[in-house]
């Protein structure tokens, strides 16, 4: 029903997890990450208490791949289930139980792994690996959205399309970017769309934030309204 990426931006270190789904707000349940710990994807009879236990164990220091053989042994479901998780330092593993409805399985990479399940095929995965690796020039976000969309142009979900959401998260304990498609014709489309958006004003404005690094961020209102009119003119000379 799912296929997602689980990634680290080995130049920035953040996080990030991206997700289409024949699947009402995919969104709500299959990404979780907390900030300098990992991220996970968690699907298929999904879950959700692997997310939240997966990341609690990766904060403990345990191995990505301990805490995929732990999930799986502990759950009676777990021929039903597929998920994958990255740590902060890029290490990644993986599960799809052998009862995923096929096309199933995951492919794990270098900072990244992508797993589907009723995939068109296998191609989904390897292309989606394939495009996100070979697109170092772009920014995380809009990175994880074009291999996305790589994987849907080869057969995606093979009953179709509905949702999808991109989540992404640096050192903080909250987002640097949080989108959802909950219900859409071409949900790929409308996330690149928000994405997009995001980045007339919320991206700049989310550097003004506080941080733990700098618990007060930044709150001239001037000054964030001077960056934000330079940017967006600095956006508009570059179209």
């Amino acid at each position: 029903m799912t296929y997602s990426i689980v990634a680290r931006d080995p130049a920035t270190g953040h996080l990030g997890v991206a997700v289409a789904s024949r699947f009402f707000a995919v969104g709500a349940i299959v990404p979780h990450i907390r900030g300098g710990v990992g991220a996970v994807a968690t699907q298929s009879f999904v879950n959700p208490l692997n997310g939240v236990d997966g990341l609690a164990m990766l904060a403990e220091g345990k191995t990505a791949a301990d805490v995929v053989a732990v999930l799986a042994e502990r759950d009676a479901g777990r021929d039903q289930r597929q998920f994958h998780l990255i740590d902060a330092a890029g290490r990644n593993a993986a599960y799809t139980g052998a009862s995923c409805i096929d096309w199933a399985g995951h492919l794990v990479a270098g900072n990244v792994s992508v797993a589907g399940n009723m995939l068109a095929g296998p191609q989904v995965v390897s292309e989606t690996v394939r495009v996100l690796r070979e697109r170092p020039d772009l920014e995380l976000p809009r990175r994880l959205i074009t291999a996305l969309k790589a994987g849907e142009k080869v057969g995606g979900d093979k009953r179709g399309k509905q949702s999808a959401a991109l989540v992404i998260y640096g050192a903080d304990e909250y987002s640097e970017l949080d989108l959802r498609v909950d219900d859409h014709v071409e949900p790929l489309l409308e996330l690149a769309r928000l994405e997009a958006a995001s980045r007339e004003r919320w991206t700049l404005f989310r550097t003004f934030m506080a941080t733990r690094r700098n618990p007060v961020g930044v709150i001239d209102r001037a000054r964030i309204e001077v960056e934000l009119e330079q940017a967006a003119q600095r956006a508009k000379a570059a179209e």
